[in-house]
């Protein structure tokens, strides 16, 4: 299986700096900002996002990691949803932002939205993503998109968030 490199990881940090410009420029700022990064690649994502935000603004943005799997619509239809524990985040009227790293069908960015809807009534829900590939099977629209990608369905867009951050596609 070949595997091509799209973005090097010089490529995603200039990326990754654009995406939190463009945040802070439609949300005046960074003061309501509450970052949720879908488990697992969008947790570094988002963490990277806020230190660029944070750069930007001078202010720490606050990062949550997101477990979408107990919302999935793939799950069994009795299982049961978590419920929220103390020490959650509140987002009462906050500008949530859904951060992940490739979208695909949709089905987890939906989940993602009635997961997030457990922690309150937030002012927006933003979504976020560094790849979008196309092949929607909902009928979801990222506000923020890092590359759009045209690709065959029955390949594979890797992102590595560990030191080496970069984007290949693999046939």
């Amino acid at each position: 299986m070949p595997t091509v490199e799209i973005m090097s990881t010089k490529r995603v940090r200039r990326t990754l700096r654009r995406l939190a410009y463009e945040l802070v420029e439609r949300n005046r700022g960074a003061s309501t900002l509450e970052l949720f990064g879908i488990l697992k690649s969008g947790v570094p994502l988002a963490e990277a996002l806020a230190e660029e935000i944070a750069d930007i603004e001078g202010h720490d943005v606050p990062v949550h990691e997101l477990d979408t799997t107990p919302f999935r619509d793939d799950q069994p239809d009795g299982a049961k949803r978590p419920s929220v524990t103390d020490g959650a985040p509140d987002v009462d009227g906050r500008d949530v932002i859904l951060v992940d790293d490739v979208l695909f069908t949709g089905r987890t960015a939906r989940a993602a939205l009635d997961a997030v809807i457990q922690y309150g009534r937030p002012s927006s829900i933003q979504l976020v993503v560094l790849i979008d590939r196309g092949h929607r099977e909902y009928p979801i629209q990222p506000d923020y998109v890092g590359r759009l990608i045209q690709t065959k369905h029955d390949e594979q867009v890797r992102v590595d968030t560990g030191e080496n951050l970069n984007v290949s596609v693999e046939d």
